[in-house]
């Protein structure tokens, strides 16, 4: 399925009333995992209140040791200080790595913003090298734009 084609089934998910928002993310999660061949790990990570500190939320994967992620640490960790996207073409290249599972080979994070400030974001690995494309970042960004209208 096309970037194109999801954004409207991301739109449904969140349109939807009297489900938890959380579950939406569990949809979302599943949606991009289920239909995206490369996206084999899918998840977001919130800031913890005022905490310099990242805690996971819904995601669809393997199970994951990483629960709590100190600013500055890993990718997500350096996302949540530059709100930046980061993608990461081949994890073994990146110094700054905490490794999830040994099947990873690559990641692409995009931070979460409601009112312009930056309070979670989307982690998406994959067992593929370099799979991550600007279509990818885009598509994210759209995801995440949709998501911060239910805060």
């Amino acid at each position: 399925m096309t970037f194109e084609e999801l954004k409207p089934k991301v739109q449904d998910i969140l349109n939807k009333t009297g489900v938890l928002r959380e579950e939406k993310l569990v949809q979302i999660c599943h949606l991009l995992k289920d239909n995206i061949d490369y996206y084999d790990w899918v998840g977001f990570y919130f800031r913890n209140g005022d905490k310099e500190e990242l805690v996971l939320g819904p995601y669809v994967g393997e199970s994951t040791d990483h629960k709590v992620i100190p600013f500055g640490k890993g990718i997500c960790g350096q996302v949540a200080v530059s709100n930046q996207n980061f993608v990461v073409p081949d994890v073994q290249a990146q110094d700054n790595y905490i490794a999830c599972s040994i099947s990873v080979k690559s990641e692409i994070v995009v931070p979460l913003f409601v009112n312009g400030e930056n309070i979670g974001q989307i982690d998406i690995d994959s067992s593929v090298v370099n799979p991550f494309t600007e279509a990818d970042e885009r598509f994210l960004e759209f995801v995440n734009g949709e998501i911060s209208k239910t805060f």
